[in-house]
């Protein structure tokens, strides 16, 4: 395919130019679209219930700022698999490392409170989620072939925060939801109290 060039004299610097469609990458064979956004606002939960289907192989969620009511708590997630609850039975693995904002503290961990055997409870993403007004967690998901009937349906997250006022805490997430019935919903939440304020995007991805 010939390259197109346009002439910088023919552009209007100074206007604003949007583009639509998916963003794709010649070759590559790979396409991503935005399918949902839903935005937190003294929020209990925040809940994906459509739209996860046959239609993409992987679903991506990308999480930006979620600010928490109460100090201190744990970012987790949880997946429906045909019912109405969220309660999808989980096996995972997870490790994380942090840093002071001083300098004077550091680490890398496997984290056995946060891994899941058999468990159809919720998959913890982060920790010590701060709500210091500049504060809060952000990162991305991605469930893979959710839909299908033949296969488990793995799981990935990579979130970071900053950790009860003083640290950044990065959190390193793998699984799978043990069914071989489609995942339909997934769903967020902090460990107590609402998410004041932040979004979290879907993607699908083929």
């Amino acid at each position: 395919m010939a390259l197109s060039k346009i002439q910088p004299a023919s552009i209007d610097l100074t206007a604003n130019y949007a583009f639509t469609g998916t963003n794709s990458v010649a070759g590559l064979d790979y396409a991503e679209k935005k399918l949902a956004t839903v935005t937190a606002s003294s929020s209990a939960t925040l809940d994906f219930t459509s739209s996860i289907d046959s239609t993409y192989n992987i679903y991506k969620f990308r999480i930006f700022n979620l600010h928490p009511a109460t100090n201190n708590v744990s970012f987790s997630v949880n997946f429906r698999d045909g019912s109405t609850a969220f309660d999808a039975t989980k096996t995972s693995t997870a490790f994380y490392a942090y840093h002071t904002e001083s300098g004077s503290g550091s680490g890398l961990a496997y984290d056995t409170g946060k891994d899941l055997a058999q468990s159809t409870g919720v998959q913890v993403l982060n920790t010590s989620v701060s709500n210091a007004n500049d504060s809060g967690v952000s990162g991305e998901l991605f469930l893979f072939d959710p839909s299908s009937t033949t296969f488990v349906k793995h799981f990935l997250s990579t979130t970071n925060n900053m950790q009860d006022g003083d640290s950044s805490e990065v959190f390193h997430i793998a699984g799978y939801c043990n069914t071989t019935t489609a995942i339909d919903g997934v769903q967020f939440k902090m460990s107590s109290g609402n998410i004041d304020s932040g979004t979290i995007e879907m993607y699908g991805i083929n």
